[in-house]
């Protein structure tokens, strides 16, 4: 089986980076309306239960399908599954920031979003380091 494709989840992508910020500096950004615009869509607001639905400003409907305060949010997105999770670091001054996508159409669109959640955890990595 090729890199990347699963029996059951079809192909899907894992993109991570470990950031010099606590669990809860990344939370509150990421769980923010600003950190939900970088990597959900601008226009995006979570309620924090399961089957709620959300909205972007690009027409990209989706529901929560799972949402844990300070540890990780899952999404449908469009026909894929999109999750953020955190994992501190044992001295907790850093924190893994992880996103996942699966239900992928074909390779090709694993890489383009491989590129994408890459872009997006440079981008939040950025913003972190202004604050």
């Amino acid at each position: 089986m090729p890199t990347g494709l699963t029996k059951d989840a079809g192909w899907q992508i894992g993109v991570s980076r470990t950031l010099p910020h606590p669990a809860p500096i990344v939370w509150d950004f990421i769980s923010s309306s600003e950190g939900l615009a970088l990597w959900l869509g601008p226009g995006a607001v979570l309620t924090p239960e399961r089957g709620a639905p959300y909205r972007t400003a690009a027409g990209v409907t989706g529901e929560v399908r799972g949402y844990r305060p300070a540890d990780r949010i899952r999404v449908t997105h469009g026909t894929t599954t999109v999750q953020v999770a955190l994992a501190p670091t044992a001295d907790g001054a850093r924190t893994m920031l992880r996103f996942h996508q699966e239900h992928l159409a074909s390779a090709e669109e694993r890489e383009q979003q491989r590129a994408h959640w890459q872009r997006i955890l440079d981008q939040a990595a950025a913003v972190l380091d202004r604050q």
